[in-house]
């Protein structure tokens, strides 16, 4: 029944998306997990998305309900990655459209194929590097005085980066087709992977240098001598460099051993407050 219905709609005058259901697409993938649910999770943020291109695709009623309901199966990935799936639907969709021997379960399979792989390289990176890098320079800004214009730049640093990536990749994903799953065995996942991870590693070590303070009470009292004073500032100096390091360090091993950071926040506080009334901090 399916070869029927292909060689059907081959038998019709060739069918291909417009610029305008490109964009549309586009502007529809910024609210795909406005529908997100527990049992298929993003399906049908995924349809909605595709629900212009069924249309200019599949003319008769009976195709647009079959190419609709074969995009309600379970989907998930990172949002920001999923234009580069979309890209590479849309073309295996206008193929299908035009005659080509693409079943369900083959378009299904490569969008499993590729929700995997883009999730564990879309969060580290969006979620893991480029947000926290905008949001500390951002933060940098306002602590420096110049208010609104860190959260503004955040924004539009933010959303220019993410719509522009979604677009591209929509694209290079529909002009490649499945020949973009090729750069999975390359390793470039990993590489990128990597080199994303060393520039977060880097960028902690700005941000704990640049913001994680720990004010100690001066310690030259402890070094007697008429050294004392100079003993006293240079292990003052040594402990206010080493300190914060260490307090990152168990920030982060607390947090990995699952511990709330609202626990982590009001420990600090605590902490702050004893160390201040037993005259260890300023």
């Amino acid at each position: 029944m399916e070869n029927n219905q292909n060689s059907h709609i081959n038998a019709q005058q060739p069918v291909h998306l417009h610029k305008v259901d490109f964009f549309r697409i586009f502007w529809r993938s910024g609210i795909e997990q406005g529908s997100w649910n527990f049992e298929r999770m993003q399906n049908l943020g995924f349809a909605y998305i595709m629900a212009p291109a069924i249309k200019r695709l599949y003319p008769a009623g009976d195709q647009r309900k079959a190419a609709m309901k074969r995009h309600l199966g379970f989907f998930n990935t990172a949002p920001i990655m999923q234009s580069l799936i979309t890209g590479v639907v849309l073309s295996m969709e206008e193929q299908r459209a035009n005659g080509a021997d693409i079943s369900d379960d083959t378009i299904n399979a490569t969008k499993t194929a590729m929700m995997g792989p883009m999730g564990g390289f879309g969060d580290p990176i969006w979620l893991g590097t480029i947000r926290p890098v905008l949001s500390a320079f951002a933060a940098s800004l306002v602590l420096s005085g110049y208010g609104i214009m860190g959260p503004i730049l955040f924004f539009t640093a933010w959303n220019i980066l993410r719509l522009v990536f979604r677009y591209v990749t929509q694209m290079a994903g529909y002009h490649r087709g499945t020949d973009i799953i090729n750069l999975f065995n390359t390793g470039i996942i990993k590489y990128v992977a990597n080199a994303t991870s060393i520039f977060g590693v880097f960028m902690m070590g700005v941000i704990v240098a640049r913001w994680v303070k720990i004010d100690f009470a001066p310690l030259a009292g402890f070094f007697g001598g008429s050294g004392g004073n100079l003993m006293g500032k240079i292990a003052n100096s040594s402990v206010d460099v080493i300190a914060p390091i260490i307090l990152t360090l168990v920030c982060v091993w607390l947090i990995r051993k699952r511990i709330s950071p609202i626990w982590i926040i009001l420990g600090l506080f605590v902490l702050g407050i004893f160390g201040y009334f037993a005259g260890i901090l300023v």
